[in-house]
């Protein structure tokens, strides 16, 4: 009891000595005050003077302000509404980049330097005086010469559509046959060269496939005004003015028409595509030096990281060691995932901006926010916009106009895009496997997985998931799979 008075009454005299020193007077009745407190045992609070009462009430009431508290939820509760995690951000880049410094210095402490730019010259070349995969995209050309001769007929009548439309699916049946065949069967095509060869075909396959289906549009649309201006009695071409420097069907069905489309950073073909003013020559020259700086960077990167961690991991994989295989799969996944990153910057951002700049090709919406992807299917409507265009335009709608349900056309969309996956990788690795294809049509039941049981922030962690783990497997089961195929027989038949 005692020891309690002492304590109140030392927070009395403190007080009581703050309040004198603030009032400048009443020096004695605070004095009298606090002698009163002391004996009392500070149990009960003395009355403060009227002078500090009014005092009181105006501290409280004015700018002085001694309420510190309110009603609020700290910053990581979901009902705070904070959202500004620059900084957590900034560190995780941080943690990454030293991370990532750690295994790259312990990769060079234990490989050494494995950079070889004379190696990257073999990958495309055997023979220094053989380039086959180069007269290959030469003879891209013939096909895209005899599409716009079939469009010429058809414009001016001498074809039927029905006899275009054969010769336009011979055409593009020739398109996908040709290249693959050279490349499985000439042996002095390398892997990367092939590649490259039927990454050109493609293209050129998808690029023709629009350029028939919009000049068919056209003719169905000057047929349908024709017969509109029969029916009314007025002429056909009576209509509304054409813009200036607008082309109109079938004065579209020229030589510098069709190779400015072929050259263009898009797959889906217009009369008149929107264009750029000028050519900005220090953008221009960013976006170069860019494509010749991650370029060095894949390439070094491919060859000082991933190559030893796939060599290393062919013996877990003929041992069935599936604890070495899991810790194989995870070491890949990293140095994968950046470089398909730096890749996606590369193509997506520095080369098809570089092309759309020396062009004047207006729309540059190459990419979306795929990186917020909360779903699967997002991801796939975002990451590549020309192919999803392309696919959009001439694959889905017109399977939705003719009846077929939106779930159907979606499939067919990911069967379309699991059989060019597959036919870009097992043609010049000259085996058939089907990983790139079931890893295609695997995205189907794992776009309702997370849509149905992942949201938001969880969505887009399974997302990221997918592509920092799903890439590894399907790489590891082709180099496991050519690795034996050629190596072990090789020496085996030795």
């Amino acid at each position: 009891m005692s020891d309690r008075g002492g304590a109140g009454g030392s927070r009395r005299r403190r007080t009581g000595s703050r309040t004198s020193g603030q009032g400048g007077g009443g020096g004695p009745a605070a004095a009298e005050e606090e002698v009163r407190d002391v004996g009392a045992g500070g149990d009960a609070p003395a009355p403060a003077p009227e002078k500090d009462k009014g005092r009181d009430s105006d501290v409280g009431s004015g700018s002085w302000d001694l309420r510190c508290h309110r009603l609020q939820d700290s910053l990581f509760s979901s009902d705070s509404g904070f959202s500004n995690y620059r900084g957590i951000l900034n560190w995780c880049v941080v943690m990454l980049i030293l991370s990532n410094a750690r295994l790259f210095l312990e990769n060079l402490i234990k490989y050494g330097i494995l950079v070889d730019p004379i190696q990257v010259v073999s990958l495309f070349l055997k023979d220094p005086y053989s380039w086959p995969a180069l007269c290959l995209i030469i003879v891209a050309n013939a096909f895209a010469v005899a599409a716009f001769h079939v469009e010429k007929r058809l414009a001016v009548g001498a074809l039927t559509e029905q006899v275009g439309l054969l010769l336009h699916g011979l055409n593009l049946a020739t398109i996908l046959c040709f290249p693959a065949s050279v490349a499985f069967l000439l042996e002095s095509i390398t892997p990367v060269g092939s590649v490259l060869a039927l990454t050109t075909y493609t293209i050129l396959f998808l690029k023709l496939f629009s350029y028939r289906h919009v000049n068919l549009w056209c003719r169905e649309l000057r047929a349908s005004a024709k017969a509109k201006a029969a029916s009314t009695g007025k002429k056909a071409n009576g209509g509304a003015a054409q813009p200036s420097g607008t082309v109109s069907y079938p004065d579209n069905l020229t030589y510098g028409d069709l190779y400015y489309f072929l050259f263009a950073p898009t797959l889906c073909y217009e009369l008149n595509f929107p264009r750029s003013p000028r050519i900005r020559k220090r953008f221009l020259l960013r976006r170069l030096l860019e494509m010749l700086f991650f370029t060095q960077l894949q390439v070094g990167l491919i060859q000082q990281w991933m190559v030893p961690t796939i060599q290393n991991s062919m013996k877990p994989f003929k041992d069935m060691d599936y604890s070495r295989i899991i810790e194989r799969l995870l070491k890949l996944a990293v140095p994968n995932h950046l470089i398909w990153l730096i890749f996606f910057y590369w193509l997506f951002h520095s080369c098809l901006n570089a092309v759309a700049e020396l062009m004047q090709f207006g729309d540059r919406e190459f990419y979306r926010d795929w990186w917020n992807s909360e779903s699967v299917t997002y991801f796939w409507q975002n990451w590549n916009i020309p192919v999803h265009k392309w696919c959009l335009r001439h694959f889905y709608k017109p399977m939705v106009r003719r009846g077929y349900s939106k779930w159907v056309a979606r499939t067919g969309v990911f069967l379309a895009s699991a059989f060019f996956h597959e036919y870009l990788v097992s043609i010049p690795l000259r085996m058939f496997r089907l990983w790139a294809f079931t890893g295609m049509m695997a995205q189907i039941p794992l776009a309702w997985i997370v849509s149905r049981f992942f949201r938001g922030n969880y969505g887009n962690a399974a997302v990221w998931l997918s592509l920092i783990i799903g890439q590894p497997v399907a790489v590891l089961m082709y180099v496991h799979d050519y690795y034996v195929l050629h190596h072990e027989a090789l020496a085996a038949e030795a």
